[in-house]
């Protein structure tokens, strides 16, 4: 069984992620994490006792994180501190901070990719072949749609497509962000000839989506050597 550590563990995914890996006979959830201050820190949540603090992570064997850049950024020393796998999935990273992901990858294993859907995964592997054949008198521009809450924009997802299109055209991918409502994620890549137009879309009905990959991720992730890995890899196994 693996032993699971939570970050953010009273915010919507971390409620998420500890409701499904308790679903899941391979998991058992030992450390609920919550920023120092939060109101519910000590507490008993969703059958855990929430913790500010990291000394049960000498219990865990994965910790998944998707919290915000600065909560991440203490989150990282814990696992080096401990030795624990990582399975992160914090977007908004600023460079210093993605240096000291992959300084961390140097001591644990993690898995580290802006979105853990399969299906978005998927996507980052076959949209440079697709932009390949079509050459280049298509052009391609991504539209990415989330809650009005989120601060990051655009998405790491929509960099993360604008990267591999780029490195398959050589091309900088012109990237729109739109923030309304509660939208979960909506991603659109448009390929645009003289008299033809491609849209290839992925739209994440609930948040089940990320935290269901994150768990494929931290099964996968349990045991490996140190490196930095990313979905891509979990997917090839």
């Amino acid at each position: 069984m693996i032993k699971l550590g939570i970050a953010g563990a009273a915010g919507k995914m971390g409620r998420r992620l500890i409701e499904l890996a308790r679903e899941d006979k391979a998991f058992e959830v030992m450390l609920a994490l919550e920023r120092r201050g939060h109101p519910l820190s000590g507490k008993e949540f969703n059958g855990l006792k929430i913790s500010s603090g990291p000394d049960s992570m000498l219990l865990i064997d994965v910790f998944v994180d998707f919290t915000t850049p600065e909560a991440t950024e203490a989150n990282l020393d814990y696992v080096g501190k401990y030795k624990k796998a990582l399975v992160l999935g914090t977007t908004g990273l600023s460079d210093a901070q993605l240096a000291k992901v992959r300084e961390l990858s140097g001591v644990v294993p993690v898995v580290f990719s802006p979105n853990m859907a399969v299906g978005v995964n998927v996507l980052f592997s076959v949209l440079p072949e697709i932009a390949k054949k079509l050459g280049p008198d298509y052009s391609i521009e991504i539209v990415e749609a989330h809650h009005k809450m989120k601060k990051d924009a655009p998405s790491g997802t929509a960099k993360k497509f604008a990267q591999v299109l780029k490195e398959a055209t050589g091309k900088e991918i012109p990237t729109h962000a739109i923030r309304l409502g509660d939208i979960i994620g909506d991603h659109t890549i448009i390929f645009c000839g003289n008299s033809e137009r491609i849209e290839i879309k992925h739209q994440a009905h609930s948040r089940d989506l990320f935290a269901l990959g994150a768990l494929k991720a931290a099964k996968w992730v349990a045991g490996k050597p140190a490196g930095l890995y990313s979905m891509q890899d979990v997917l090839n196994r």
